[in-house]
Formats: structure tokens, sequence, C-alpha cells
């Protein structure tokens, strides 16, 4: 099944539903990152719920969660756009603890405590404008993602929310393990629905199954949300792929190096005979021979 995403309106738009299946993508990161089946889980929820966030923003905006945490994953960062892009990266991706006492991974215990931040701003990169971000952030209230993110929708923007995050891993004969199953579903209701709408809301999200269950059934995002709903029908508004993938590229990293000081250039090439640079969100690593930083050298004294 291909990873898509479906937004979607119901209850004469009193209620905004977003839906969406990232399991390829997780897995594309976990890979990327080599990642501990723990991490998996827990960057794999966040990753998602990017992906759920990034749907909801304008054509020219981003989105960057961020958790700054005390547990020993050390933090988590992903951005999202609106065009179902995302990228993400654990602090440190090979922390691994047993099962927890329902047998599920202890994401709690990976994250810990700590504050949760949620950055919108305009993609300079598409835009070429900047503009100053908005910010909000809440405490990390459980460490399980889900119940953080929906906690920071309700309390910081003011939007009661529900939110449902998974990841499913299997061992595998090439490595380590693979995602099988990862998803996850918004639900937001705005002011003005009626209360009877909200009750039968809660009992039908309470009693909807794990998304990974339903995804390792068969449902695709349409499912999800029907089943999530309930009684309520919805009326799509967009549906799309989405992917893991980064903005990094040899020429960014080229730039970067070329806005260092010509000392630090000159030292790269005197003791190492070149440079390496690593992108933090996928892992891609760029070398640049000592040619490379000669070029670099010589551009530098030309416009000085």
């Amino acid at each position: 099944m291909k990873d898509v995403l479906v937004r979607a309106t119901a209850c004469e738009g009193m209620v905004r539903c977003v839906a969406a299946i990232t399991t390829q993508l997780v897995d594309d990161a976990s890979r990327r990152h080599r990642v501990s089946p723990t991490v998996s889980a827990a960057l794999g929820r966040t990753l998602t719920a990017g992906v759920l966030l990034g749907s909801l923003l304008k054509d020219t905006e981003k989105v960057t969660i961020l958790l700054q945490c005390t547990g020993p994953i050390g933090g988590i960062t992903v951005e999202a756009d609106a065009q179902g892009n995302v990228r993400g990266y654990a602090k440190n991706p090979h922390v691994d603890l047993p099962l927890n006492e329902r047998k599920k991974f202890d994401v709690r215990g990976a994250v810990g405590s700590g504050m949760l931040y949620v950055l919108r701003e305009a993609d300079y990169y598409r835009t070429g404008l900047f503009r100053d971000p908005y910010c909000g952030s809440v405490p990390i209230i459980s460490g399980e993602i889900a119940e953080d993110v929906a906690y920071y929708l309700t309390q910081s923007e003011q939007i009661p929310s529900a939110v449902s995050l998974g990841v499913f891993v299997l061992p595998d004969e090439e490595r380590p393990f693979r995602v099988e199953a990862a998803g996850g579903f918004l639900i937001q209701t705005f002011p003005g629905v009626s209360d009877e709408v909200l009750r039968n809301l809660e009992r039908s999200v309470l009693a909807t199954p794990y998304v990974t269950e339903m995804i390792r059934q068969g449902m695709g995002p349409r499912e999800i949300l029907q089943t999530a709903l309930g009684a309520y029908t919805f009326e799509i508004l967009e549906e799309k792929e989405v992917r893991f993938a980064c903005t990094c590229s040899p020429e960014r990293a080229r730039r970067l190096l070329a806005a260092l000081d010509s000392k630090e250039l000159c030292a790269m090439l005197r003791e190492d005979g070149g440079a390496e640079m690593t992108c933090h969100f996928c892992n891609a690593v760029y070398h640049f021979n000592a040619d490379d930083l000669r070029a670099l050298l010589s551009e530098s004294d030309s416009t000085a």
C-alpha cells in the first residue's frame, strides 16, 4: 500500500479529519538513520504527526515539531510541508528499551519529560521570503507522542483534537527489522459543534482499534477515517501521496562550506585533505576532496 494522506471534513464543516498511511516513509527514515526499534516507533510517530499537521498548512508554509526531552532518546526534530514531504531525526538513534508492560515499545520511557514545540513558518526555500515563525509549546504530558500532539493542539491552538499514531515493526532477513505498518489520524472539532456530536465522536474514537492494526488488516486512510468517525460520513477535500524527502543537496553543502572562514578551510585542507558533511535530517554524507577545498579558497580570495 502506498503512503497516502486523506484530508476531509464532516458534520457540515464542524469536524476536520485527516488520516495517513506512512509505512514506507517511516521505514525509509529508520533505514537511513539506522535506528533501534524503540526509536523507530518514537521517530515514526513524530514523522506521522508532521505529515498530519503539514496537511493543514498553506502551500507556502512548513511546520517543525521539536521534542526537547529528558529521556535517553535526547530529542526528536521533524519538519514537514504542505506537499506531503517530511524529514526528521532523533538525537540518539540507537537507544533501545525493553518492551513495556503492554508488550509495546517503551516510547514513553525513551522520551521522558520535557517540552513539545511546534513552529509554523514560511518555507524560505520555496518562497524566498522570511517572516517570523509562530511558535507554540506545551509540556510533554505522556511521552507517547500522540497524546502530546493532541494536548498541544487543544491547549496552544485552542482546537479540541484527537490524535492516534502508530508504528509496527517485524524482524527482517536483510536487516534487524522492517516497518510493516505506520500511520495515524487526526480529528478536530470547531466552535459550535453540538454536544451530541462531541459525545458520539469521543465514544467512536475510544472504540477505534490501533492504527497499525487497521493498516495490517488492509485499511487505507478512508477506511480508517470512517472507523474513527463512526456513523458520521465525510467529504474528501484532498488525497495525496506522502514521502520522506530532504531538502539537502551537494550544492547546499558546498554553500555551507563556502560560508566558513578561509582559515578553517585551510585547516581542513592541511589536516584532513578534504571535508565531510552529514545531514542530520536524512543522514546523507557529502564528501569534498582537496581540489574542492582549493576551489572554494580560490573563490573566497577572488571575492575578498
